[in-house]
């Protein structure tokens, strides 16, 4: 039976950046237009937490029962493992869905936003069809525009319509933005789970890309999350505030480029996420101050 500490690490953490900058940014695109709602974005950030924690587990009982996961580097595997039961696994995938389900109808209710309501609930399974079901569309090279949607635009823009009601261009490059940087957080990853996925037959974007096109793949992904900053000096010049960020992944960026493998590769996952968070943080300093200015 697994641990406590199991669960958490299965729940694997160095992905939760990507819940955490979307809201942050689509709350400081809404701040750009009107006094942000932080109640709805409290609400926000608990729907896109639960979301990924969700994906997170069910990607976990899916390669498990699969057997991808027999042979990986980095994070605890619960099924992969047998550290738990996969009914286990699979049930806390769908309690996080379900709640994530609850929380996001009431933000809808509170904010008016019924449009949002559709786009949930294919956001729930886009979550669950990215490893499970017949035909998994993670195994087959489009994990990355899942996320770049979902995490990237979805969860940005949501943020933002839910608090001003409707989206600006400045939305709209920030979550360009975000959505960029959070498939370069799974880029490295698959990067780093190549040789394994290989064998199993698992067949993402890495693999088909190859190796050296993983690796300029994740710099592109970054190159546009720039780009995506430098564009929003449409709406104010302290955006830019953004791109003080970009220091955090000098040292990822020799390692990737470099040829690191396995293991050494991890440092690079969590400085890529950590990229994430601060981009986001500084783009809404950004704001504040701009308001703060104006």
């Amino acid at each position: 039976m697994a641990t406590l500490e199991q669960w958490v690490a299965g729940a694997r953490p160095r992905t939760l950046p990507a819940a955490f900058a979307p809201v942050i940014a689509g709350t400081a695109a809404a701040g750009l237009g009107a006094r942000p709602v932080y109640g709805y974005a409290l609400l926000a950030l608990v729907v896109a937490l639960a979301l990924q924690v969700g994906v997170n587990y069910a990607n976990d009982y899916s390669d498990g029962i699969r057997g991808t996961d027999a042979d990986r580097v980095g994070p605890v595997r619960l099924v992969g493992q047998r550290l738990a039961l996969a009914s286990n696994v699979k049930l806390m995938a769908f309690l996080c869905f379900g709640f994530a389900g609850i929380v996001g109808l009431a933000l809808v209710a509170l904010s008016g936003a019924w449009l949002m309501l559709p786009i949930g609930v294919l956001s729930v399974i886009a979550a669950w069809k990215y490893t499970g079901g017949e035909r998994p569309y993670g195994y087959s090279g489009w994990g990355e525009v899942f996320v770049f949607v979902f995490f990237g635009l979805v969860a940005t823009l949501g943020t933002q319509y839910t608090q001003l009601g409707h989206l600006t261009w400045f939305g709209l490059f920030a979550a360009v933005g975000i959505g960029a940087i959070a498939s370069a957080i799974l880029v490295v990853n698959n990067l780093r789970d190549i040789p394994g996925d290989t064998v199993a037959g698992k067949r993402t974007l890495a693999v088909r890309l190859g190796d050296r096109g993983t690796r300029l793949l994740w710099l592109a992904l970054l190159l546009v999350s720039v780009a995506a900053c430098t564009a929003m000096v449409i709406a104010t010049p302290w955006a830019l505030l953004g791109l003080l960020a970009v220091p955090l992944v000098v040292p990822s960026a020799r390692t990737i480029l470099g040829g690191a493998q396995g293991r050494d590769l991890i440092p690079a996952l969590g400085a890529t996420g950590l990229f994430e968070v601060v981009y986001a943080v500084l783009i809404a300093i950004g704001v504040i101050v701009a308001g703060a200015l104006a």
